[in-house]
């Protein structure tokens, strides 16, 4: 096979597979803005270090696919608003918000390195509704047009649960949902945060194992609810909720 029939056919499996999976079919801007993302992660990973996948097929599978796995517990189209929590180079957020255009999209990210990127990338694609908060998500999540705001928050691969949900919850207004994208340790990791999650206005609602197509590693996703208002005092600075995760016991 010529490259470009290799690529074609890539392609065309992988919108197979989303549509088979997801149950939504991209068109044909939809198509244009997948081919667009993957093209300048991998120019840019040739010259900084965005992602350990190199290959077309790794971040497809590993980034893209394993990103829109929110589907299973995301509302319907309805303007859901998204916070994507230490997005990195746009994930899950930009996989999402490409297959859900209604979607209003935060895209958190403190590293400097990643923003160059995301803000040449957001450029190129042309999205609506996209906002690049570059800055850590302890001090953004006490600004007023943060704090309690979303209705959903997200993060994928970030930091361990009990240190997680205070980047999250604090977000989240009452009633929605943050949702940790998770391994074979899930079901462990929401164990350990359950104090950190109920200090915080929050409860586990359930650990749903996914499978994301061709991707041979355990995945979940760990769905809080948020039930209450955060306590003020949280999030607490930055470094501290890594450093001293909520515990019993333990000192704030």
């Amino acid at each position: 096979m010529a490259p470009q029939t290799e690529i074609a056919a890539l392609w065309e499996a992988f919108f197979q597979t989303v549509t088979a999976w997801t149950g939504l079919r991209p068109d044909r801007e939809q198509q244009a803005r997948f081919r667009l993302l993957l093209e300048e992660v991998l120019r840019w990973n040739q010259r900084m270090h965005l992602t350990g996948h190199r290959t077309p097929e790794d971040v497809l599978v590993y980034h893209f696919l394993d990103s829109l796995s929110l589907l299973a517990v995301l509302p319907p189209p309805q303007g859901v608003r998204l916070a994507d929590v230490g997005t990195g180079p746009g994930f899950p957020g930009l996989p999402l918000k490409i297959l859900r255009p209604d979607l209003r999209l935060t895209l958190f990210e403190a590293s400097t390195k990643m923003a160059r990127f995301l803000d040449h990338v957001l450029e190129r694609l042309a999205l609506p509704d996209v906002t690049l908060v570059v800055e850590r998500v302890e001090r953004a999540a006490r600004q007023p047009e943060h704090r309690e705001r979303y209705d959903w928050a997200v993060a994928r691969g970030v930091a361990p649960l009990p240190t997680l949900v205070e980047y999250l919850l604090p977000l989240v207004r009452p009633g929605g949902r943050a949702v940790a994208y998770k391994g074979r340790r899930a079901q462990e990791e929401a164990q350990a945060a359950q104090y950190a999650v109920q200090v915080l206005g929050g409860e586990i609602e359930r650990v749903l194992p996914v499978t994301v197509p061709q991707l041979p590693a355990a995945r979940a996703l760990v769905v809080l609810r948020k039930v209450q208002p955060t306590p003020a005092r949280y999030p607490r600075k930055p470094g501290i909720p890594a450093k001293r995760p909520l515990a019993p016991g333990r000192k704030p």
